[in-house]
Formats: structure tokens, C-alpha cells, sequence
């Protein structure tokens, strides 16, 4: 008997995958459970307009992602901090530094997890840093680290 499972169950399958399994499986454990729903014409309708409707949202992200990617190609974030002699800064800029200071000069609004920074900023100078926006968009974002 063809299923949709209305959960990820382990060993058998994930939420929305239609599965073949036994007709006593189905209607003694699935059925009551609410784990499935039997493929018939009118479900098999739901899931694929449903699975339509997660490939527009998602396509409508990844667009929004591609403009957040071109915006942050033309900017420059200035972060200042205080430093010492010959350019070394006291602590670091870090990850959450970068997109407060994002948000508060152009208004952009980006996951402090999404910035891709190997270590903290130790020193004065330019830099270009990775931003991981979604699935195969990368925006690069300069940053001028200066001193107060």
C-alpha cells in the first residue's frame, strides 16, 4: 500500500516521502498514529501543491538572498575601535561587531552565525569578509577597521 508519511519516522522514511508498506503496518500502526495518510488522488493533489508552494518560497528567498549579496558588494562598513602603537587593537572585531555595525550604518540585517570569520579582526586595516546569506550565495562585504 502507497503512503505519505506525515513524519520523519526512523528506518522508514521522511515527513512527505511516499513510501510502499505493508497494508498491516498501514492501517494498524500508521493509520492510528496519524504518522500517514493513505496516496490516494486527493492527498497525492496536497503534497504536490504543497511541495510547489516550499520551491516558490524557497525561490523567493534565494532571490532576496542574490539582492543582500549585490548590496553588500558595493559597501564599505566602518568599525572603530581603539587601539595602541603600530595598529594592534585592544581585543578584536568580531563576527557580531560586524553585523551590529552592518545594521546600524546600512540597515541590513544578517546572522552573526552567517558571517564566515576564521578569527577575530586583531588589527587596523581593510578586509574582506564572507557572508553566507543562503544555499550558494555568498556576499562579500569589505570591512575598514580604524582607529577611534
Amino acid at each position: 500500500m502507497k503512503v505519505i508519511l506525515k513524519a520523519d519516522i526512523k528506518g522508514v522514511g521522511k515527513k512527505d516521502e511516499v513510501i510502499n508498506a505493508s497494508d498491516g503496518y498501514a492501517r494498524n500502526f500508521l493509520f492510528p498514529k496519524n504518522l500517514a495518510v493513505e496516496a490516494n488522488a486527493e492527498n497525492m493533489s496536497k503534497l504536490k501543491a504543497k511541495q510547489d508552494s516550499n520551491a516558490y518560497k524557497k525561490s523567493q528567498e534565494k532571490e532576496e538572498a542574490e539582492r543582500i549579496a549585490d548590496k553588500l558588494s558595493k559597501i564599505l562598513v566602518k568599525i572603530k575601535v581603539k587601539s595602541g602603537a603600530n595598529g594592534k587593537i585592544f581585543g578584536g572585531v568580531s563576527s557580531k561587531e560586524i553585523a551590529e555595525n552592518l545594521e546600524k550604518q546600512y540597515q541590513i540585517k544578517v546572522d552573526k552565525k552567517k558571517i564566515d570569520l576564521k578569527d577575530t579582526i586583531k588589527t587596523l586595516g581593510l578586509f574582506n569578509v564572507d557572508i553566507k546569506l543562503f544555499e550558494g550565495v555568498i556576499g562579500k562585504v569589505k570591512i575598514d577597521v580604524i582607529s577611534e
